[in-house]
């Protein structure tokens, strides 16, 4: 098995000296990736993008244009992140204590969004913090994920809501009988029990 190749890090790029990029990622232009973040093998971050500090992703991630992840972010391998996603780290937002003084990194404490394994967030959706996206779970550009998303989930809205089951290829499921799903792409077999999907 070939090794990958060293990162590809372009000039116009704002990459910490503190963050760890694996071998085989490529950071593009205008992106910043800030301190104590850690990419995984072969990573793409694209133009404009934000990696804040201590986030981490797995191998074989995408962040596509303009995508804003904060910390403490948590991606796992193989996930998509479409272009314009944010990823939120405050509960209750402010710019000012109660006595109108500035907030500072002291006066509150970042909450990060979870993205399980293969898992894609689609273009401009927002998820706030604290949630959790389950594995080879799709949200659907411009949705607004507010609680947890199953594995295998489909949502779409604000707030979003599931509307169908997709398989590791993402294409949603037929049901083939009670509890039945199929992927009519791969023809990969799915069970459903008690609202949870797992491979048959």
């Amino acid at each position: 098995m070939n090794q990958p190749a060293p990162a590809r890090i372009v000039d116009s790029a704002d990459v910490s000296p503190q963050a760890s990029v694996g071998d085989g990622s490529s950071i593009w232009h205008l992106a910043q990736v800030r301190e104590n973040a850690s990419l995984g093998q072969n990573c793409i971050i694209g133009r404009g993008a934000y990696i804040g500090p201590g986030v981490v992703l797995g191998d074989n991630c995408k962040v596509q244009n303009y995508a804003l992840v904060y910390e403490p972010a948590r991606l796992a391998d193989g996930v998509f992140i479409g272009p314009a996603v944010v990823l939120t780290n405050d509960t209750y937002p402010r710019a000012v204590n109660p006595d109108s003084t500035l907030k500072s990194a002291h006066d509150w404490e970042p909450v990060g969004v979870q993205i399980r394994e293969g898992a894609s967030i689609g273009a401009r959706a927002t998820c706030v913090a604290p949630v959790t996206i389950g594995a080879w779970a799709t949200v659907a550009a411009g949705a607004v994920v507010v609680k947890d998303v199953p594995d295998f989930a489909l949502v779409v809205g604000v707030p979003a809501r599931r509307i169908a089951w997709v398989g590791k290829a993402g294409v949603p499921l037929t049901e083939t009988g009670p509890g039945s799903w199929e992927c009519p792409q791969t023809g990969a077999l799915y069970r459903e029990s008690d609202g949870v999907l797992s491979e048959a």
